[in-house]
C-alpha cells in the first residue's frame, strides 16, 4: 500500500508521516527530493533556489517530475515494507505517476486542511530557510502550490483531516485515521 499525503504548506502533513514512521513504515519526502536536486545542481538551499529548481524540474521532466524522481526510492522501500508513505504530493499528475508505476499497490490519499492564518503562523515558527517570512510571501507560495494542482489532489483524497484546533486533538485524529487505514486494508499492514 502506498499512502500519499497532501496539504498546503504548514498544514500538518509531517504528523501523519511521523505516525506511520512510528509504526515502522518508511517514507519519502517530495520536498526533500527537490532540495536534493537543488544541491546536486550546485545551488545553495535558499527559498528562491528551491522554488526555481522545483519549477525547472517540472519544465524539464513534466508536471509529474518530482514523482518520477521518487518512484525508484519508493520501489526500493517496498522491498522491505508493505506500506510506504509519500509526503508532499502536489498534483494529480503525480498521483497518476504513482498509480502507473505501482499498479499492484493500493494507493490511498490523505489530505490535511488547516486555515491559512494558522498555517502562516506555523511556517513562521518552523524556521526552514524556504519558509515565508511575510504574509505576502506566504500567499505567493500558496498560489504556486495551487498552480501545481494541489487542490485537485486534496479534492480526490480518500481521507481528510481538519487541523484547526489544539495540537493534541489533531494528533488524536491522525492516530485514529492511520489506525483506520491500517485495519481497513489488511493486506497493506
Amino acid at each position: 500500500m502506498i499512502i500519499l499525503v497532501t496539504g498546503m504548506p504548514g498544514s500538518g502533513k509531517s504528523k501523519i508521516v511521523e505516525e506511520f514512521e512510528r509504526r515502522g513504515f518508511p517514507s519519502v519526502s517530495m520536498g526533500d527530493i527537490v532540495r536534493e536536486e537543488t544541491v546536486k545542481r550546485g545551488l545553495e538551499l535558499t527559498k528562491d533556489n528551491v522554488a526555481r529548481v522545483s519549477i525547472r524540474l517540472r519544465q524539464e521532466l513534466g508536471q509529474n517530475a518530482i514523482a518520477k524522481l521518487a518512484v525508484e526510492k519508493v520501489r526500493e522501500l517496498l522491498k522491505g515494507s508493505n506500506v510506504v508513505v509519500i509526503d508532499g504530493v502536489r498534483s494529480l499528475d503525480e498521483v497518476g505517476t504513482f498509480r502507473s508505476a505501482f499498479p499492484e499497490e493500493r494507493i490511498i490519499i490523505i489530505a490535511v486542511h488547516t486555515p491559512p492564518r494558522q498555517r502562516f503562523e506555523r511556517l513562521r515558527g518552523r524556521g526552514r530557510e524556504d519558509d515565508p517570512k511575510t504574509w505576502e510571501d506566504f500567499e505567493e507560495r500558496d498560489w504556486k502550490e495551487l498552480k501545481f494542482g494541489i487542490g485537485g489532489v486534496i479534492a480526490m483524497a480518500d481521507y481528510m483531516i481538519v487541523n484547526d484546533g489544539p495540537q493534541k486533538d489533531y494528533e488524536k485524529k491522525v492516530r485514529e485515521t492511520v489506525e483506520l487505514i491500517l485495519t481497513s486494508n489488511p493486506g497493506g499492514a
